[in-house]
């Protein structure tokens, strides 16, 4: 459910793409993302720091794309947001020593701290390359073939998030694994002969 309402902005801005224009397309980026944002906080009780961060990067270079009419603006949005997201990863991790990934997913998967720290790596590595490829389409190809890279790159995070999913399965496995014989020591603990 929740990657279907992350996809409706970038499907509905392709769609007023084809139907009209770049500036049009702009506008209903916007206003879905709004929605969008509404939405979630209206199933979750709260809004995420990257949900805020992106809607008001496209309120920002939305806005900047339709007052100056250069479609440049929207079209580096996501190099600036994935590169933010890259930055504030690697800082929190490297500086301050804080895995911001194993902060906010921490409650729902417990894993070793090595492989938090493997997969905020993997992730800024991710954020890093999504970004440098989005800077690499915008400026080597048509606005055309932009767009229709903005649809058909979705597949890179459906492939990215399976990988991550795979890789985390196993240690899922291992520590429901490592639940299971402390709850046979405690049963067999409690018991008196």
């Amino acid at each position: 459910m929740r990657l279907l309402i992350d996809f409706f902005p970038i499907a509905f801005f392709v769609i007023a793409y084809r139907m009209a224009d770049i500036y049009t397309a702009t506008g209903v980026l916007m206003a879905s993302t709004v929605l969008q944002t509404a939405v979630l906080y209206a199933m979750e009780k709260k809004v995420a720091t990257v949900q805020k961060a992106t809607l008001a990067l496209i309120l920002i270079f939305g806005g900047l794309t339709l007052s100056l009419h250069d479609e440049r603006f929207i079209q580096w949005k996501p190099t600036v947001l994935y590169s933010a997201l890259a930055l504030v990863l690697l800082v929190a991790l490297t500086l301050f020593k804080r895995n911001l990934l194993r902060m906010m997913l921490g409650a729902q998967l417990k894993l070793p701290a090595g492989v938090w720290d493997r997969l905020c790596l993997v992730w800024a590595v991710y954020f890093l390359a999504m970004g440098a490829l989005n800077a690499f389409v915008a400026t080597y190809y048509t606005l055309d073939q932009w767009v229709d890279f903005k649809i058909w790159g979705y597949a890179f995070p459906v492939v990215f998030i399976i990988g991550q999913g795979l890789y985390v399965a196993k240690y899922l496995k291992d520590s429901d694994k490592d639940n299971d014989k402390d709850g046979d020591n405690n049963q067999n603990s409690g018991e008196t002969p």
